[in-house]
């Protein structure tokens, strides 16, 4: 058998999982940041599981300053303090180590990788195939024929294995020896070694291929002659000092003893403990098996992501905003409960309510009560196509009831009947966990909650906006009781069963467990709504807005199937043009979809970027932001972006959207998510409709399919004006954007103006576009880079038009400082109406972590404002519409905008009412104003 040793940097690969995670962390219910320990351990197994290593060890720095900082004190003196949540996790991976049962290597005065090329060396000379784990560019000196780099998967890219023509071909030199060459020439940014000033990769790179090593480079510097010969005359000795710092030592005091390095069977008291800790549950049974049970983990997922972006089917596809974080004193969550309690351990009565006399004893007592606690047990997931198959109820801590429903729906609905006084009863309160589904499948059968309602999973949501909110995951945490797993019950994956076809006595106790833990729940979070100061947006906005939703949900809207069919196969023949066209202009069939081989093509074949960029797996760049800047060079790119744009309308949208069908109503009804966005805003899935395109006209084209329900209605579209422009100029209360806004100005054209001192009738349609630039663009944090990039125009103009905004909005500058101030002392902002985020990374000395912190610490009162406001005037529409009896329905929300099946009769009527209910659901020092449109389809109205 062939003996693989595997030797981890360890820090290398820390830093790069916690930072991987950084937009979506995993939190642990206590608020404990785990991307560093789950992102190495996850990373460890996968290699050990893939690669099959006979022998492993991880190498860490010490304290202890090495020889590198003896000969040169600035040595990595300009790296940023780590963030505090990864030097936490250090010893949690150390512990983890353990548990593996792993050698951990470290050695005072050395470096990990001065360790790993020692021991590499010794390894490859004993016979060994030896693969140092890093992405450090630096280890390519080290490789010889049996001795590779391996860079582990990373945001979902590919392994990378290195050995000598790898590295040669990564660095155009001859010999592995010439990296220390290189980075002498080029310097190491991260490590502070200096290089020569003025020499980058590439001229190193061009210098080593005349010359060959650093030596000759500084002895021919006269023959070199210009700029660059100065350069390097100026830099000698730099250089030289670089080499030697960039030069791994392998004469570590270390001896490779291959019986200390072979995987042992693993310490599994070690790792069930620390596992338990970070609430790996998954991880923890992935390795350890069934028998392994966590405290308090309750999924492996990472928490949930503060805002996403999906596709159409729900599934997460990026994030959109930035890191979460909950713990500071005021986010966090309470103590935590191990769950050591169960209904096997805990004492209830759970009782079977299953003939006409149990119920009605039961209606008799459910009548007697304030508040109760009401869940339904089903036939799937979506509301708007499961079957109901029970209820339950509680109204005492430790008691519940269960009544099972017959298959038959008109039986149903009799059942349904003999419970229509609680339903209707208007003192009673509901309570509930996600209660809109159950609201939903009760409209499904005729009937709804006319009373008011308390959802614990919005309630906690409130609490803490940024943590899991599964039942299960909740019982966990505040109760320390783990309710009984619904796989227990219908098992998983493609036997799963549905909960009809389970003994009714089984889903009693099943369902009427999570009714009484649901009354628990409902307890706890009580109290902590006015504590944390939340119960104003939890009452007032919230929770009305559930009813609401369930009343859009259950409406859906219509799809023209026929147009999306002609659309479709109208895509597919651009498709195919534009594709054939980059054909030809290439010279040669190739995968397009490939972007290594589109890579080979744009850039070595065609030769349009001699500086073209390559991604961390070597292949050069090809993302849509690297082709829009070079589509004015050939046209091949403009048919390539034009391929990719309609490949993916056709699939993700036209294709998709009649897939989305429901099948008893041949409507679509996507799901609103009122508990996963951090700043108040609702996102959907099944479709996503926040994802539904309008930049382009071919994207708009998709609203096309969207239609109103018969003839007799047409679509209203209402749309909050420049919403977020104005709640900014109003919280920061600047007085020339007030005055812009209360004179109806162009915003855009008067910042222009400004900006550009010049008069308002002389601004350009250019200078109006990049002022819209940088009004959307400061509330979220753009630099002058990130601006220079977006309206390609140089950097020094891009920092001239933001410093001339805070010049011409000062108040707006302040309120930025002012905010980032707020949330360092208090560790939260807060919305309006008191929407609350807490930033436990807003006084990091880790100057990229602390930025995401200080970025949300400026617009999320903006976007929660403005999050809080449409859900405020959906709740005054909603009312209106009932009061007044129309025919006409809210169905959709989109960001901004309202969409409306409104009847033709009623067109003007209810015009004036949702734009009084816009304009009045948040008043503020500046005007609110709403765009109307009126269309037979959604691209008309809008």
């Amino acid at each position: 058998m062939q003996k693989k040793l595997f030797l981890l940097d360890a820090m290398a690969l820390i830093y790069r999982a916690y930072y991987a995670l950084i937009r979506n962390p995993r939190m642990t219910s206590t608020g404990r940041n785990t991307n560093a320990q789950f992102g190495f351990t996850t990373t460890l197994l996968d290699l050990i599981n893939k690669e099959k290593p006979t022998h492993l060890a991880v190498a860490f720095d010490t304290h202890a300053p090495t020889e590198r900082h003896t000969t040169f004190t600035d040595y990595k003196a300009n790296r940023e303090d780590a963030p505090e949540d990864l030097l936490d996790a250090l010893p949690d991976i150390r512990r983890i180590l353990e548990g593996f049962n792993i050698p951990l290597l470290e050695v005072d005065g050395y470096e990990a990788d001065d360790v790993i090329g020692t021991l590499a060396w010794q390894a490859a000379d004993a016979g060994y195939t030896v693969y140092m784990v890093t992405p450090d560019k630096d280890y390519g000196q080290l490789v010889r024929d049996n001795i590779f780099i391996y860079k582990p998967p990373y945001m979902g890219s590919k392994e990378e294995i290195m050995g000598p023509k790898e590295v040669c071909d990564k660095w155009q030199i001859k010999n592995v020896s010439q990296v220390i060459d290189i980075l002498g020439l080029m310097g190491d940014a991260v490590d502070n070694i200096p290089g020569i000033a003025g020499v980058g990769e590439k001229t190193a790179m061009k210098l080593l291929a005349q010359f060959e090593t650093l030596e000759n480079v500084l002895e021919n510097a006269d023959s070199i002659g210009g700029k660059m010969g100065e350069k390097i005359k100026a830099g000698k000795e730099n250089a030289l000092l670089s080499k030697q710092l960039a030069t791994i030592i392998t004469d570590v005091p270390v001896s490779f003893h291959e019986e200390d390095f072979c995987l042992k069977e693993y310490k599994r008291d070690v790792l069930t403990e620390i596992f338990t800790e970070l609430e790996f549950k998954t991880l923890g049974k992935r390795i350890l098996g069934d028998s392994f049970a966590s405290s308090g983990a309750n999924q492996e997922a990472p928490a949930r992501p503060s805002a996403v972006q999906t596709d159409l089917f729900g599934n997460v596809t990026a994030t959109a905003e930035a890191p979460a974080a909950i713990a500071t004193e005021e986010g966090s969550s309470g103590s935590f409960i191990a769950p050591e309690k169960n209904i096997n351990n805990t004492p209830h009565e759970y009782h079977l309510v299953d003939t006409p006399e149990k119920r009605a004893a039961l209606l008799k007592d459910l009548l007697q009560q304030k508040e109760i606690a009401f869940d339904t047990e089903t036939t799937g997931k979506d509301p708007n196509e499961a079957d109901i198959v029970g209820m339950s109820f509680s109204w005492k801590k430790g008691e519940a009831y269960y009544v099972p429903m017959p298959a038959d729906r008109e039986a149903v609905i009799q059942i349904f009947n003999e419970f229509k006084p609680l339903f209707d009863n208007e003192s009673i309160l509901f309570v509930g966990q996600n209660l809109k589904y159950d609201m939903i499948i009760l409209k499904w059968y005729g009937f709804e909650i006319k009373g008011k309602v308390f959802d614990t999973m919005l309630a906690h949501y409130l609490v803490e906006p940024e943590g899991r909110r599964s039942m299960d995951y909740l019982s966990a945490q505040y109760l320390g009781y783990e309710p009984v797993s619904i796989e227990t019950l219908i098992g998983k994956g493609k036997n799963q069963l549905s909960m009809r076809d389970v003994e009714v006595e089984k889903v009693s106790d099943y369902a009427a467990e999570d009714a009484d833990v649901t009354l628990q729940l409902k307890e706890v979070f009580t109290p902590m709504l006015p504590s944390k100061q939340v119960e104003n947006v939890f009452y007032n906005v919230e929770t009305p807005l559930t009813k609401v939703l369930t009343d859009m949900e259950y409406e859906g809207i219509a799809i023209d199937t026929k147009a999306l069919a002609d659309y479709s196969r109208e895509l597919e023949t651009e498709i195919r043009r534009a594709e054939e066209s980059v054909y030809e202009q290439a010279g040669e069939r190739f995968k397009l979809a490939s972007p290594k081989q589109l890579g080979e093509i744009l850039f070595e074949k065609l030769q349009l970027d001699p500086k073209a960029k390559k991604t961390r797996t070597g292949q050069y760049a090809t993302g849509e932001d690297v082709l829009q800047k070079l589509s004015a060079k050939h046209k091949i790119v403009e048919d390539i972006l034009i391929f990719r744009e309609l490949s993916k309308l056709k699939s993700t949208y036209v294709d998709s959207l009649p897939l989305l069908l429901n099948k008893r109503t041949n409507r679509i009804h996507t799901s609103y998510n009122q508990a996963v966005a951090v700043t108040g805003r609702l996102s959907s899935n099944n479709p996503n409709l926040q994802n539904i395109p309008i930049r382009t006209d071919r994207g708009r084209e998709i609203r096309k399919a969207f239609i109103p329900r018969n003839e007799e209605f047409q679509l209203l579209s209402a749309d909050y004006s420049q919403i977020e422009l104005r709640i900014i100029a109003a919280i920061s209360k600047d007085e020339q954007m007030t005055e812009a806004f209360r004179s109806s100005t162009d915003i855009h054209a008067a910042t222009a103006a400004k900006v550009y001192n010049v008069p308002l009738n002389e601004v350009t349609s250019d200078m109006r576009r990049n002022a819209k630039s940088v009004n959307f663009g400061i509330i979220y944090g753009v630099s002058a880079f990130g601006l220079s990039e977006n309206l390609g125009i140089s950097r020094s103009e891009a920092k001239t038009l933001i410093d001339n905004y805070f010049t011409q909005y000062p108040a707006i500058k302040q309120y930025m400082e002012d905010q980032v101030k707020s949330a360092q002392k208090k560790g939260y902002v807060e919305t309006i109406l008191g929407r609350k985020r807490w930033l436990k990374d807003i006084n990091s000395s880790n100057a990229v972590v602390r930025g995401f912190a200080e970025r949300n610490a400026i617009n999320m009162p903006i976007q929660g404002t403005a999050a809080d406001m449409i859900k405020l005037a959906m709740i005054s529409i909603h009312k209106a519409f009932k009061e007044n009896g129309f025919k006409s329905r809210m169905i959709l929300q989109v960001h901004d905008e309202l969409v409306f099946d409104a009847h033709r009769s009623e067109i003007e009527t209810i015009k004036p009412v949702i734009l009084d209910c816009m304009r009045n659901a948040l008043p503020l020092d500046v005007p609110v104003e709403a765009e109307m449109g009126i269309g037979n389809n959604w691209l008309e109205a809008h």
